[in-house]
């Protein structure tokens, strides 16, 4: 397990939910953070908890839909304390809508956040880990990364993306002391659903009963960070949900059937 104190971490969807359960978490243990996120307001409170729970901490508030711009996000997180340990490539945007429906915008933003964000940030940090030793890169994904789900056909091809890309990054890097830790939430009690966009682009702005009666963020973000530590390629997160991994690996017919019985929200 490796030890994260006087270590410098990066986590992006740090306003709330999973980023910010981490975030204290991480605070706790002598570590330097940097917080990024769209609500400059909400961050700066988080980073005040941040610093009563004895960290040093600062935000860069930031709309990762504006991929072009992240070279100079990268550059300003470095400035901040010289490295970065920790990676933690969280946030995300969701999807309410059907896949002939949704906008081709839609799709695009969501590919922008969920994807090209933490693929970009990660390659302009590689460099930087490597030459300082190693480093870990974890990014949450979605047990939706593990199957097609209705009304989120963007979301999901998202987060099955993302698995692409980081499992390749550990295997190209891994002899370089590069660890990749995938986290693979299903229903946590995050603010995702009242976020998400719906076909035409609006927001959904109302919490899904699944996601209202999921996982508490304390309880996800205590088996994150312990992934984290731990540098565990993968972590599970949730609750009954998560059977439906086990099912589509081993029963992929079953699956399908399930899937297709859905009644989204």
């Amino acid at each position: 397990m490796q030890t994260i104190s006087n270590k410098t971490i990066w986590i992006t969807g740090a306003s709330s939910g999973i980023g910010e359960a981490c975030a204290y978490l991480f605070a706790k243990e002598n570590t330097n953070l940097i917080l990024t996120a769209l609500e400059a307001d909400i961050l700066e409170q988080v980073k005040q908890k941040c610093l009563s729970l004895g960290s040093k901490c600062e935000i860069l508030p930031y709309d990762l839909s504006d991929v072009d711009g992240i070279d100079d996000l990268v550059k300003k997180a470095l400035s901040l304390f010289g490295r970065i340990d920790i990676m933690y490539n969280n946030a995300g945007i969701s999807q309410r809508g059907l896949a002939a429906d949704t906008l081709f915008s839609v799709d695009r933003k969501i590919m922008e956040v969920n994807f090209f964000a933490p693929v970009k940030i990660t390659k302009l940090l590689l460099p930087q880990m490597i030459a300082n030793g190693g480093g870990t890169i974890a990014v949450t994904t979605s047990i939706s990364g593990r199957f097609g789900f209705p009304l989120r056909s963007a979301y999901s091809s998202s987060k099955h993306a993302l698995y692409g890309f980081f499992e390749t990054i550990q295997a190209e890097y891994y002899d370089k002391n590069i660890r990749v830790v995938i986290v693979c939430p299903g229903r946590v009690q995050t603010n995702i659903s009242f976020y998400a966009l719906e076909q035409d682009g609006k927001q959904h702005s109302k919490m899904d009963k699944g996601q209202a009666g999921g996982t508490t963020t304390e309880a996800a973000a205590k088996k994150i960070v312990r992934a984290i530590k731990r540098q565990k390629p993968e972590v599970l997160v949730g609750g009954k949900e998560l059977l439906m991994v086990y099912i589509k690996r081993f029963f992929p017919n079953l699956s399908r059937k399930l899937v297709r019985k859905i009644k989204p929200e």
